[in-house]
């Protein structure tokens, strides 16, 4: 049995795991793919604390690193859900069942999908979620960015670079991303904007990838076609919390009803990251998370002993 179950290799469980360890727990990582959570795609990280400048895949790589010096075990499943049993919490995968006194669901949010006719066909044939990933795949061809926050931005200024054309595709006029990326695009003389648009469907090509991208005028209604094969998504996320229902409370969105204690209301569980209900998503935010949440689990687990 172990001491401390984490759901989740992002930056929350990443940052849990480091002060769990630290506080003498055996601790363990479930995470479904590879650790990191979404910051794996981002092309450069400025914002957090010390670091001047780093890829998102290396940073996510020296946290890995750093845990399993700790100590920290991390184990590739995926978890189904959540049974409690007295002072134990079993944590059930789809590669059988892990024991722990206290678990933190630090699951984070997955992209939002685009809703439009073609979008799930060409799914990986053209229509992607991480810019830096494929837009290689489109080096001197026009894109577009479907989103109007900072990924969104983000993504657009990453594809400037190796792109002829991105088109930012907003359904309102106004953007959510902050004022330095948005002027950041502006200053770019290959990126178009096209506000209040949104995508009316994606069209392939007779290879069966995309080929180009229909938008339409939310207060005209009027269409046009980009020809663009790469069509990149950054309208929001998804929390990934549907199979901890019976654990955690969520909200209309689906989003854990947890303030900055990170106490989910069941004892013996913490929900920490993108997947809580809070104001700001960010690296150092789910960093912070993480190392409430482990502290409070460590207090926990110690009362039991």
């Amino acid at each position: 049995m172990y001491d401390l179950i984490i759901i989740g290799g992002g930056p929350a469980g990443l940052t849990a795991a480091t002060y769990a360890r630290r506080a003498g727990l055996e601790t363990l990582i479930l995470e479904i793919t590879v650790c990191g959570g979404q910051i794996i795609n981002s092309q450069s990280v400025e914002n957090f604390p010390s670091i001047q400048n780093i890829e998102g895949w290396r940073l996510a790589d020296n946290w890995q690193k750093q845990v399993q010096a700790l100590g920290v075990q991390v184990k590739t499943a995926a978890v189904t859900g959540i049974e409690l049993s007295g002072d134990v919490r079993l944590v059930h995968t789809a590669k059988g069942d892990f024991e722990a006194r206290a678990v933190i669901v630090a699951t984070g949010a997955g992209h939002r999908k685009l809703d439009c006719p073609g979008a799930e066909k060409y799914s990986g044939r053209g229509v992607s979620t991480c810019a830096s990933c494929d837009g290689a795949f489109f080096k001197n061809r026009e894109v577009a960015v479907v989103g109007g926050g900072n990924t969104a931005f983000e993504d657009a200024l990453y594809l400037a670079n190796i792109c002829s054309t991105v088109y930012i595709v907003h359904r309102r006029r106004e953007f959510r991303a902050e004022r330095r990326l948005v002027d950041a695009a502006k200053a770019r003389t290959n990126v178009e904007f096209l506000t209040p648009y949104v995508p009316a469907q994606v069209l392939g090509d007779e290879r069966g990838r995309a080929a180009a991208l229909r938008v339409r005028n939310v207060e005209t209604g009027e269409e046009r076609t980009l020809e663009t094969p790469g069509i990149f998504t950054a309208i929001g996320m998804i929390p990934n919390n549907g199979a901890f229902a019976n654990v955690l409370r969520l909200d209309e969105a689906g989003y854990a009803v947890a303030g900055e204690d990170c106490e989910s209301g069941t004892p013996g569980v913490w929900v920490a990251g993108d997947g809580r209900q809070k104001s700001l998503r960010q690296l150092i935010t789910a960093a912070a998370d993480g190392a409430v949440a482990a502290t409070a689990a460590a207090k926990y687990v110690n009362s039991l002993k």
